[in-house]
């Protein structure tokens, strides 16, 4: 309970939500050391008058204290000059505010982050907004969540929160402030407090990408100015029960607080409405007292509903959204108002009988394939930056993003459920959100006053994102689970929110003791591992499921790399397997490239130069990453220790990065990105590198007949040396696989490297699926026995040296590009491998490019990175948003394993 002052302001725990951001577009993101510009005050906020509206203030003025001597009832007061102060976002951390200002060059570039000093972000600052009132009629809050680390509040002079009570980047505060605010000009001013992850329930960056000078200290979430009457509407949400499996009706239960605010009683009439159903209630308050009320189907009946609209993740079905509406109004006139979107379906996560957790949405076993999210380093929200990352993962064949910590905003997870992308949000690890039971690990224990902060935000984010259709679970634990008196604060905080969905008690193997056993592993790998691994259904191989894993490094691009690294800096990447590479990560396990490094080497032969090096990698990182998800989809319908999730470790990064991404920080796509691209095809032909099976697997609902595989294997120089077709091929759906025909275990004259190439046809005879392997006779050997938590050693290297002796193979192009009426081009390409040898062309990269050769991005291919025999021809296409061109006309960059670079016009 909080101390309500004299003058009635009121502070109340609320259980919206945390979003994370700050409103700067992409092309502020990397700024320039150099003159600023004379630096424009903040726009005052005008707030609206209407009851239930609800203003975001428009940005901040801010400023270390250790710059401002004024008390903070001058600086809270309107009138205050600000001079020198920083422009920032609506949502903003300090440092992205210095950078949006030119006050530091670009942190994505080279040591620049290193340079800016630490030392500037270890006292308070202050964030000050002005905003406007036409009148005082109504009564008027302040709605905040979001803070990094905590906050002392005063508006126009006067404090009315402190950073006792103000603490924690998901606890959602409401204050009071209608006895302050004045018609005309009232100003609100935030003393941020300095962020220590270790010590603050807030956010952290762990072994992620090199931590932001100011740890993310700032308000990273909309701060709402809200006008209403004497009633205020809070908590609204839907509770909906679908019928499963028939999927023929629902239930909709319809709940929400209603809070008298003003010194009287009053009656109150609630009425709302979803769709055509309506439905109304008259409500007696007493002064300040608050009551809940419910429709139900049992005194709504138009609140059950028959055949109902059904939400799917994409690819399974569609993806409707319900709106619910509600108004509390007194004596005729509006006082609140509620808006809120729901979707109605049915998420299940029992253990199986091996333990493992398998979801199945509307009673349709699911496969997790996912990715580990990463907001931008600096907490800097853009709905199109985001937006084309989720579309990214559509394209990447994936249904699951997981947030581990850094909870975006509202926004993401409204775009998440338009898209029909699922979310996994929970805790983090590593920092003081475990630190009272990760033993000496990093994270300080928790005091008596940690305990109702975590509760609260547990309570803020289940009441943010239950209405989520694509959330489908909570993970209350990352690499541990909670205690015992931590876990009921969080159950019992998910439980009064009406929480529908799964709750699990850790992403690693690990129990709490009422949830039991979170059916998860976190046994890695996190660093190289050769792509035979994936298919041992030991440790992070292809059983289970697995809840963050990967080979570790990801090189970008070459365009990538001299984005953002020095010269020295490049020499140095493909020179010295030893050096500390500062994009890589802070911890000391990852510091270095050295695993990767040496089996790139062992493979496929020492790098003779960057682009040797970078050539090589995409190579590498494509093999592997395909093998991840192709193990983990061919034993999915296993009948014993069957996989049932695997979280790519992770989805992108924060910053740019050398490791655990699937495309680079500017979006570009190299290997890693269309190996995982190829490994999800809706209907896809795969080897296993395991046991040399041939296998088909449906990712469709319906099952495939009809089907011809055919499989031909290859000597570097093009010598066919085996190959056979199998007709007939049936395979049922949502994920079965069926097996066409197993390898011999040794074919004449093959050499030690060598070529396998699958192709997958329909019964009239269209390709529906080509991949192509570069394999050899030396398989690569684990040494499982000192496996650690992060890799298992590879005691001698697969043989893939003979790709450096391929021939070099010409590939001719001819591109031509359209423009559509919704701002979107299309650019379709025609590849043609014209050697007049046996050679095929390995791995053939197609790149739109501008007019001075850059990358156009962020681009959807409908596939890329192909391998084409002489005579082949494949014809490609690539979506893009024709602004992105800058004016430029188009060219496609064509490249390859043996294929010599070329670009020819694509206008």
């Amino acid at each position: 309970m909080f101390h309500r002052p004299a003058s009635r302001r009121r502070l109340t725990t609320a259980v919206v939500a945390l979003g994370l951001m700050c409103t700067l577009s992409t092309s502020a993101w990397a700024g320039s050391r150099g003159s600023s510009p004379a630096r424009p005050r903040p726009p005052v906020t005008a707030v609206a008058s209407a009851a239930g509206s609800a203003t975001a203030l428009s940005g901040y003025a801010v400023q270390s204290t250790a710059k401002v001597s004024d008390s903070p009832a001058a600086v809270s007061s309107p009138g205050y000059p600000a001079s020198g102060w920083y422009p920032a976002g609506s949502r903003s951390t300090v440092l992205a505010a210095l950078l949006a200002d030119r006050v530091y060059a670009d942190p994505f570039y080279s040591t620049n982050q290193q340079k800016i000093p630490k030392s500037d972000f270890q006292v308070p600052w202050w964030f000050r907004s002005d905003f406007t009132v036409a009148d005082t009629s109504e009564r008027t809050y302040l709605d905040l969540s979001g803070v990094i680390s905590a906050a002392d509040v005063y508006v126009d002079g006067q404090q009315v929160a402190t950073a006792a009570d103000v603490t924690g980047a998901y606890t959602h505060h409401e204050l009071d402030v209608t006895s302050l605010v004045r018609a005309g000009t009232n100003t609100v001013a935030f003393r941020i407090r300095p962020n220590d992850p270790d010590k603050n329930l807030t956010m952290g960056w762990i072994d992620w990408l090199q931590p932001p000078p100011d740890r993310n200290m700032g308000i990273v979430r909309d701060v709402l100015v809200r006008r209403g009457g004497p009633v205020a509407l809070r908590d609204a949400h839907v509770v909906t029960s679908l019928d499963v499996p028939s999927l023929a009706s629902a239930d909709l239960t319809v709940k929400a607080q209603a809070r008298n605010d003003s010194d009287a009683a009053v009656t109150a009439t609630v009425s709302g409405s979803i769709g055509s159903v309506a439905f109304t209630r008259t409500v007696p308050l007493a002064a300040h007292e608050s009551k809940s009320v419910t429709f139900a189907p049992s005194d709504v009946p138009g609140l059950h509903l028959a055949s109902p609209r059904v939400w799917w993740p994409a690819g399974m079905g569609g993806q409707p959204l319900y709106t619910l509406d509600l108004t509390a109004s007194v004596s005729g006139t509006p006082s609140d108002t509620a808006h809120e979107s729901f979707g109605i379906r049915d998420v299940k996560a029992p253990l199986n009988s091996d333990g493992a957790r398998q979801y199945s949405i509307n009673g349709r076993r699911l496969l997790i394939k996912g990715g580990g999210w990463s907001p931008d380093e600096f907490l800097r929200w853009d709905r199109t930056y985001v937006e084309d990352r989720l579309k990214y993962a559509l394209d990447l064949g994936l249904n699951t993003i997981r947030l581990e910590g850094h909870i975006e905003p509202d926004e993401f997870f409204g775009l998440a459920d338009r898209y029909g992308v699922l979310t996994l949000p929970g805790w983090e690890c590593c920092d003081k959100w475990e630190g009272n039971v990760n033993g000496s690990e990093s994270g300080d224990k928790w005091t008596a006053s940690d305990y109702p902060v975590a509760k609260a935000s547990m309570a803020a984010e289940a009441a943010r994102l239950r209405d989520h259709p694509s959330v489908i679970s909570f993970l209350i634990g990352s690499d541990f689970a909670p205690d015992a008196t931590i876990e009921r604060n969080y159950l019992d905080a998910l439980r009064a929110a009406d929480w529908p969905d799964p709750v699990v008690a850790a992403a690693s193997d690990n129990s709490s003791p009422q949830l039991g056993s979170s059916g998860m592993k976190m046994t890695g790998p996190y660093d190289w591992i050769p792509p035979d691994y994936w298919y041992a259904k030991r440790e992070g191989g292809a059983t289970g499921f697995n809840s963050e894993t990967s080979a570790g490094p990801d090189i970008p691009t070459l365009d990538t790399l001299r984005r953002m690294m020095s010269p020295a800096e490049l020499d140095t990447l493909w020179k010295n397997a030893n050096a500390k590479q500062y994009h890589r990560s802070p911890s000391s396990t990852f510091s270095t490239l050295k695993l990767y490094d040496d089996a790139l080497a062992g493979r496929y032969g020492t790098p003779s130069g960057l682009t040797d090096y970078v050539r090589k990698a995409q190579l590498a990182q494509y093999e592997n990453v395909r093998a991840q998800y192709e193990a983990y989809e061919r034993n999915a319908t296993d009948a014993s220790k069957p996989a049932t999730g695997v979280v790519h470790w992770m989805f992108n990064s924060g910053w740019t990065s050398l490791h655990w991404q699937l495309m680079d920080r500017y979006l570009d796509q190299g290997g890693a990105y269309f190996g995982a691209k190829k490994a999800n095809e809706p209907l896809h032909v795969q080897y296993a590198y395991d046991n040399r099976s041939v296998v088909v697997v449906n990712n469709r609902h319906a099952s495939a007949s009809g089907l011809t595989a055919r499989v031909t294997l290859f000597n570097t120089d093009g010598t066919q040396k085996y190959d056979r077709t199998v007709t007939g091929m049936s395979v049922a759906g949502d994920g079965a696989h069926a097996t066409a025909l197993t390898l011999p275990s040794s074919v004449s004259g093959l050499s030690t490297t060598y070529l396998a190439r699958l192709i997958l046809t329909d019964p009239a005879g269209r390709e529906v699926s080509r991949n192509v392997y570069w394999l050899s006779t030396k398989a690569d050997t684990l040494d499982w026995a000192h496996t650690d938590w992060y890799h298992t050693p590879t005691r001698s290297y697969a043989d893939l040296t003979g790709l450096g002796s391929m021939a070099r193979v010409p590939v001719s192009a001819t591109a031509s590009t359209r423009t559509d009426g919704d701002g979107k081009s299309t650019t379709t390409v025609t590849l043609r491998n014209t050697g007049s040898g046996r050679t095929p062309s390995l791995l053939t990269d197609a790149h739109l490019v501008d007019s001075a050769g850059k990358p156009v991005l962020p681009v959807q291919w409908s596939d890329d990175e192909v391998s084409l025999w002489p005579g082949e021809s494949a014809t490609l296409t690539v979506t893009y948003r024709t602004a992105d061109l800058h004016g430029s006309a188009p060219g496609m960059r064509i490249a390859g394993w043996n294929t010599p670079e070329h670009t020819v016009p694509a206008a």
